[in-house]
């Protein structure tokens, strides 16, 4: 097992950092459903703000769902430091996979750094802090 270390203390484990690669694989997954949902199910019914703010606590509640199941389940006892690693990781897939699919489909940058203005009524940055966050929050509490 290969170990970054300090002197005598492990830091990261590099080789138990891919499970939660595999945990975010499946949450990018529930997010693009969770996408679909809100334009076909929610907009025409309630509308484009509150078909916003409705799938972004669908999508915060099924983070939180994926993170606690993975950190209740797997037998990895992560340290700190992973843990923020993780969180940091889960994070910068999504902005980043959030800013892939933005220029795919050629929505302008400012478009898509829109979505984090809170002042605006926007809701979106829950998300990206609920992944941040959460491996911290279930990590350390269920261990």
């Amino acid at each position: 097992m290969s170990v970054f270390s300090v002197g005598d203390v492990q830091l990261i484990r590099p080789d138990v950092l891919a499970y939660p690669l595999g945990v975010w694989i499946v949450m990018a997954v529930v997010a693009v459903i969770n996408g679909g949902f809100r334009e076909v199910m929610l907009i025409p019914r309630v509308g484009e703000y509150a078909g916003h703010v409705l799938s972004t606590a669908l999508l915060v509640a099924a983070l939180l769902v994926t993170s606690f199941v993975y950190f209740q389940w797997t037998p990895i006892e992560y340290a700190y430091v992973e843990l923020v690693v993780i969180g940091v990781g889960w994070t910068g897939l999504t902005i980043g996979f959030e800013f892939l699919v933005g220029y795919v489909e050629g929505t302008p940058v400012s478009v898509t750094l829109g979505q984090y203005n809170v002042l605006a009524g926007q809701v979106w940055i829950v998300v990206p802090l609920t992944l941040l966050l959460s491996p911290l929050l279930f990590g350390w509490y269920l261990s």
